[in-house]
């Protein structure tokens, strides 16, 4: 039931914005703020819609119902502190409950987390802003693997910008053609798959790297 209300409001989040736009007037600018902040700076929301709701808000900015240039400060200053606040989750508690007896957190996790950081480096946490969940643990784990902070917060504003001015733009400029317009849920459904092909790259380049090394084994 859970699981169909959040696909639900998913799928339908371009009423639902409108609807609190409606009701509410600039106490939306409010709630998108909470909304973006919740789901880039704690590890328990990341079932909070991102990229829809940024495209949808850029759709009615388009129709100078909200104004695009207030929800682009606004949204980037929420994603920018959300992280900010996940690293530091991560940076003073995550060590604490990585214990080796742990069941669930163990420390070979964070040091496996520190080395994932000494190879890839911050382009980490570029590449995370859009992907759906994982940007939500990426900051966390910056945090926890004790990144330089300087370059987190480098990463960190150049994604956030990215992030909210690329999903604004597209709202902006399509989220009102008639395709897009009739056939939102779709289109939103292929706004996250399009936002997972980092992921499943990434995935299918590891996988082939360790079948390399195996291959060369034998």
């Amino acid at each position: 039931m859970i699981l169909k209300t959040l696909i639900d409001s998913l799928l339908h989040i371009d009423k639902s914005i409108g609807l609190i736009v409606q009701t509410y007037g600039t106490f939306a600018y409010g709630f998108l703020f909470v909304i973006i902040f919740l789901e880039t700076g704690l590890v328990i929301a990341p079932f909070l819609p991102g990229d829809s709701l940024i495209f949808a808000v850029g759709a009615l900015a388009s129709k100078r119902i909200l104004d695009v240039w207030i929800l682009f400060i606004l949204i980037c200053s929420a994603a920018i502190i959300g992280d900010s606040v996940n690293y530091a989750i991560g940076h003073f508690l995550g060590p604490r409950v990585f214990k080796q007896q742990s069941r669930i957190f163990k420390k070979e996790y964070l040091e496996r987390t520190q080395t994932f950081y000494e190879q890839y480096g911050g382009k980490t946490i570029l590449i995370a802003r859009f992907i759906p969940i994982i940007r939500t643990f990426a900051p966390f784990v910056a945090g926890i693997g004790s990144m330089n902070y300087l370059k987190f917060i480098i990463y960190n504003v150049v994604g956030g910008v990215l992030w909210t001015g690329l999903f604004l733009v597209l709202g902006y400029f399509f989220g009102e053609l008639p395709f897009v317009r009739d056939n939102f849920g779709i289109v939103i459904i292929g706004i996250i798959l399009i936002s997972l092909i980092p992921l499943f790259s990434e995935i299918i380049r590891g996988f082939l790297r360790k079948k390399r090394v195996y291959i060369k084994s034998l």
